[in-house]
C-alpha cells in the first residue's frame, strides 16, 4: 500500500529556511532559557521559563544541541552544557524522577552532549539515569513500571512512551560494557510490543500487569479520547520506538510491526497529513490537532528507512518529507512576534468524557513537538547521528 503519492515533499531550500528560522528563534530567546527551561507547553503560543523538574525539560536542551549542530554557534553549546550540569544535579538529588522518563530527560540532553562534545558530566548524569531506570524493572513480568510506588498493584503498568526511554539503556551498555542494561531493555521491548499493540495495529496508551504473577491484565488510556481509540501521539511513539528498537536489536519481526503500526497512523490522517489529537477523529472535525505527533512519526520513518531496501526506503523518506512540507507550510512559526516556539497546534493533554486527563497545552506549542520537528529537519538535511 502506497499512500499520499500526490503530495509534494519539502524542498532542500525549504529545509534550509526552516532550520535557519529555528536557529534564529532559539538564539533570540536564549538569554531567558539558559538557566531556565521551557515549560512543557506554551500559553497563548509563548513559553514561560521553569526549573528542571518536569519530564519534558530534556527536549529543550536537545533542541539547543540540534541548533549547535546546524549552526556551529558556540552560544548554543555553552547553554546546553550549563543545562547538563542541572541534569546532573537533578539525578544526584533524585528530584522529580519517580518515573520511567529517564530517556526523554537524559538522551537528548546529556547523552547528546557527551556524544557531541565529550561532556563528562553528561556521561555521568546519563549513567546515573540509566541506573535509576532499571531500578523500576519488574523481573516478574519483565517490564519497567511507568511511575508510582513499585509495590502498589494499581501502579503496575507501562505506557507506550517507554519505547523512547529504552535507547538510554543500550547506550549505557555500550559505555560501560555491562550487558545488564541491554538485557533489561530487550526484555522490556518484547513485553511492551507484545501487549501495547492491538490486533488492528493501533496502540494502547497504558497496559497493566498483575503485581504478583506479572501476567498481562488490560489496556487503558489516560491520554487518548477513550480506552478503545488510538491516541495520536501514542501511535507516533510506536512508529519511532519500533524503528529505534529494530536499530538496536535487528529483530526481523519488528519490520512488519513497523509497517503495520505506521499504516494505521497514515490511514487515519486527514488531507494535510497532520493528525487530530486522537486518530478516531477524521477530516472536518472540530477537534484539535497534534502537530507533535506528525513530527515524531516522521522521525520514526526516517530512522527505519536507514535499514530498508531502496524502494521502501524512498517511500518512507518521501512520506516524512511530505509531512514536513505540511508542517512547514501550515504549522511552523514564521514570525517571532506570534510565538517563541517552533511549531503551533500541538496537544499535550486533552480531557474527554471518557478519560481522566488534565486539560492543558491544547492547540499550543510543546517542547517535544519543537524538538522532533527540528530533529526531522536535521535528518533530512544531513546524515544525522542519533541522540537516542
Amino acid at each position: 500500500m502506497r499512500l499520499f503519492e500526490e503530495k509534494v515533499s519539502i524542498s532542500e531550500s525549504e529545509i534550509d529556511q526552516a532550520i535557519d528560522f529555528c536557529i534564529t528563534q532559539d538564539k533570540k530567546i536564549l538569554p531567558g532559557f539558559t538557566h531556565k527551561f521551557k515549560k512543557a507547553y506554551s500559553v497563548d503560543n509563548f513559553y514561560e521559563g521553569t526549573e528542571n523538574r518536569d519530564w519534558t525539560t530534556g527536549f529543550w536542551t536537545g533542541e539547543l544541541w540540534l541548533d549547535y549542530e546546524n549552526s556551529g554557534d558556540e552560544a548554543f553549546k555553552e547553554a546546553a552544557n550549563i543545562q547538563i550540569d542541572s541534569f546532573l544535579d537533578r539525578i544526584q538529588q533524585l528530584e522529580d524522577v519517580d518515573h520511567h522518563d529517564m530517556g526523554f530527560l537524559f538522551s537528548p540532553s546529556c547523552v547528546a552532549g557527551y556524544k557531541l562534545t565529550g561532556n563528562e558530566n553528561g556521561k555521568k548524569a546519563a549513567l546515573l539515569a540509566a541506573d535509576h531506570l532499571i531500578s523500576r524493572y519488574h523481573p516478574v513480568g519483565e517490564y519497567i513500571q511507568a511511575w508510582g510506588s513499585m509495590d502498589s498493584p494499581d501502579n503496575c503498568r507501562l505506557i507506550i512512551d517507554c519505547l523512547l526511554n529504552l535507547p538510554l539503556l543500550y547506550w549505557a551498555s555500550e559505555i560501560t560494557a555491562d550487558v545488564k542494561y541491554r538485557d533489561i531493555a530487550e526484555k522490556y521491548i518484547h513485553t511492551a510490543l507484545k501487549n501495547v499493540i492491538r490486533e488492528d495495529y493501533s496502540t494502547w496508551h497504558t497496559f497493566y500487569f498483575d503485581l504478583n504473577t506479572g501476567e498481562p491484565s488490560h489496556g487503558a488510556t489516560c491520554q487518548g479520547y477513550r480506552d478503545g481509540s488510538a491516541w495520536a501521539r501514542g501511535q507516533a511513539w510506536g512508529i519511532y520506538g519500533i524503528a529505534l528498537s529494530y536499530g538496536y536489536t535487528r529483530k526481523e519481526e519488528y519490520l512488519d510491526l513497523f509497517r503495520k503500526v505506521t499504516d494505521f497512523f497514515l490511514l487515519a490522517l486527514p488531507e494535510d497529513m497532520v493528525p487530530y489529537w486522537d486518530l478516531e477523529f477524521k477530516e472536518g472535525t472540530e477537534q484539535p490537532r497534534d502537530s507533535s505527533s506528525a513530527s515524531i512519526a516522521a522521525c520514526g520513518m526516517l530512522e527505519m528507512a536507514k535499514f530498508l531496501e531502496e524502494e521502501e526506503k524512498a517511500y518512507y523518506n518521501g512520506l516524512a518529507g511530505k509531512i514536513l512540507k505540511s508542517l512547514y507550510d501550515n504549522y511552523a512559526v514564521k514570525d517571532h512576534k506570534t510565538s517563541n516556539g517552533l511549531v503551533l497546534h500541538s496537544t499535550y493533554s486533552n480531557r474527554s468524557p471518557y478519560n481522566t486527563c488534565n486539560h492543558y497545552g491544547v492547540d499550543e506549542c510543546n517542547t517535544w513537538g519543537d524538538y522532533f520537528y527540528l530533529e526531522a529537519l536535521t535528518r533530512l538535511k544531513k546524515d544525522w547521528k542519533l541522540y537516542w
